[in-house]
């Protein structure tokens, strides 16, 4: 007895890294150099957020932005806005695994090139290394993906 493959190997899941690149990035420091003389007692606040893009039928842009400010009383030390993207070839998947794949998976690839551009550019800024944690992408989608569920169900 034989058993055939009915999938046609065209429809397969498929996921590809086609290009990763710095889409955009900022770096200020409004109160430079009298910043250097304060004590340094930072505090940061961290924005994030990601878009998708989708530029051709089994290809999308995936764009990772994280901005950080970062405060030393009430001055502005230093403020960064990096635009980590990438771009991925992702085929065969149903939407709700596209819609993980794209919200997830893809910025968690982005992130380590994101964290390494503003460790190195605050660095040169004069700063000391700013490190970011690692983040739970996964955590975030599923958190996400719960609070439109609730305002799609109604009271």
């Amino acid at each position: 007895m034989s058993v055939e493959n009915t999938q046609n190997p065209a429809d397969a899941e498929q996921f590809g890294i086609q290009n990763v690149y710095i889409k955009d990035i900022s770096f200020e420091t409004p109160n430079s150099p009298q910043i250097f003389m304060e004590e340094w007692k930072p505090q940061m606040d961290m924005e994030l957020s990601n878009n998708i893009n989708k530029l051709q039928e089994d290809l999308f842009e995936v764009v990772l932005k994280i901005t950080a400010t970062v405060k030393v009383g009430e001055k502005t030390a230093f403020l960064i806005e990096v635009h980590q993207a990438g771009i991925f070839l992702i085929k065969g998947l149903a939407q709700d695994k596209l819609s993980y794949i794209l919200n997830s998976y893809c910025p968690n690839i982005l992130f380590p090139f994101a964290r390494e551009l503003i460790t190195s550019t605050v660095t040169r800024g004069g700063f000391q290394p700013l490190l970011l944690a690692p983040i739970n992408f996964e955590t975030l989608y599923a958190q996400q993906q719960e609070e439109e569920s609730q305002k799609n169900t109604p009271n």
